[in-house]
């Protein structure tokens, strides 16, 4: 039998942000962890694991910041990997400053990069470090709201498609007025569709309801607002491809996430899955209130 090429992934983030966790995780769903590997070794444990000889075929290395010279040494590698034909899934773990704060004052640890000062500066510190790794991540996982239970969750859901072919388009309905999410590559606003929330017998409804959904499809420039995203996106998956990103993250706000959003990412789904597009849905806001 033909020996089978490793999948690859490199996690990094903000530190308490969950990269301990997600290593555990990983490790449970079969994955080799190298944990904690500095940017200088990395190279060494890809060749390693590449090699013909190599029982290993899925590759997670954990890296961290440990001192300023990370983030360059980080990027060397990472191009050097592309290089080589051997991009490695970028996933980046971050979570806001205060839930950061409130996870260190917890523990009763200091930032890595504390120093004598204080433990937001250490934070400051480390998101200027890391806003270029930033950048290149294919998954941008926000822990901030997360138990453990929801990181290892999204992880499953993540890390048991990469062997699919292709870009793979995460789709997810949110409202507005819980906040727009921040680890998106594109973001569609519904809200110039008339709201169902204001149609007495459909306010108890939601987006995933066939009333709702042809109420809000039947509004007039719904079906070009879908036609639009679709050709976008259809346009956009060949460029993600040629340049190795595996995801590509699109979301669709109305004001709640219940009616709007849920409706137009449901049909938009389904007809990027009858192009042959891998797509996942989520509505991150559907158990919130009602008002979308």
């Amino acid at each position: 039998m033909d020996h089978k090429a490793p999948s690859l992934v490199l996690i990094t983030g903000m530190s308490g942000a969950g990269r301990r966790t997600t290593a555990a995780a990983l490790e449970e769903m079969g994955w080799y962890v190298a944990d904690n590997l500095p940017p200088e070794l990395i190279m060494r444990m890809v060749e390693l694991t590449f090699a013909d000889d190599s029982p290993v075929e899925r590759l997670a290395i954990v890296t961290d910041v440990r001192s300023r010279a990370f983030a360059g040494n980080l990027t060397g590698v990472l191009d050097s990997l592309t290089s080589s034909g051997r991009r490695p899934v970028m996933l980046f773990l971050d979570a806001d400053d205060r839930e950061l704060i409130t996870r260190y004052d917890t523990v009763r640890r200091s930032h890595p990069l504390q120093g004598e000062g204080t433990l937001q500066e250490g934070i400051d510190r480390e998101r200027e470090m890391l806003a270029d790794i930033r950048a290149r991540a294919d998954i941008i996982v926000d822990t901030t709201n997360s138990s453990v239970h929801d990181l290892r969750r999204t992880l499953e859901t993540e890390f048991s498609e990469l062997h699919g072919s292709g870009v793979r388009i995460n789709l997810q309905s949110f409202g507005f007025k819980h906040g727009a999410p921040k680890d998106v590559d594109v973001l569609l606003d519904a809200r110039f569709l008339p709201n169902p929330y204001w149609v007495s017998e459909l306010r108890n409804f939601r987006g995933v309801d066939k009333p709702v959904a042809d109420y809000v499809l039947g509004q007039a420039g719904s079906q070009e607002f879908v036609d639009s995203a679709l050709h976008l996106l259809l346009a956009m998956l060949p460029g993600y491809h040629r340049e190795g990103k595996n995801f590509v993250s699109v979301a669709v706000g109305c004001t709640g996430g219940h009616h709007r959003s849920v409706a137009v990412v449901e049909e938009l789904a389904r007809r990027l899955m009858a192009e042959g597009a891998p797509v996942r849905v989520v509505h991150r806001d559907l158990n919130n209130d009602r008002k979308s």
